[in-house]
């Protein structure tokens, strides 16, 4: 299976979290540096059967209070505008949506082998402002 090839894949890979409930993988984080200085970049995906349980906030809350403990200023994130889960997430963070990207994304191709674009939200929160977050 693609996603177990994954998973071993990313296993050693330090910027990926796995999160599970008991012995089930319900998702991962990742966390890596982005180019602008101290700044973290965000990311995750969890599996909608498990949603709606708090699992992924509190795994991504946990690894921004970690990644702002390390000395970080800012931790950014995206998300696609059509997944709402994803973008109330961000808000329930505490972030803030930064700008609206408009067809800054392709994963995959049209039947004419053209690029299928998407929208992109970018998020961001500040360590001045996390430490005041509820």
């Amino acid at each position: 299976m693609r996603c177990d090839r994954q998973a071993a894949e990313r296993a050693d890979d330090p910027r990926f979290v796995a999160v599970c409930h008991g012995d089930v993988l319900v998702g991962h984080l990742y966390l890596a540096p982005a180019p602008q200085p101290l700044t973290w970049e965000l990311g995750f995906v969890f599996h909608p059967a498990h949603g709606g349980r708090g699992y992924a906030t509190e795994a991504a809350r946990a690894l921004v209070d970690r990644t702002f403990a390390a000395g970080a200023h800012r931790v950014v994130a995206g998300c696609d505008p059509r997944n709402e889960r994803s973008w109330r997430l961000l808000e329930r963070l505490g972030m803030r949506r930064e700008a609206h990207l408009i067809e800054v994304a392709t994963f995959r191709a049209a039947p004419d082998g053209a690029p299928v674009w998407h929208d992109a939200y970018r998020y961001a929160v500040l360590a001045r402002e996390w430490r005041t977050s509820p």
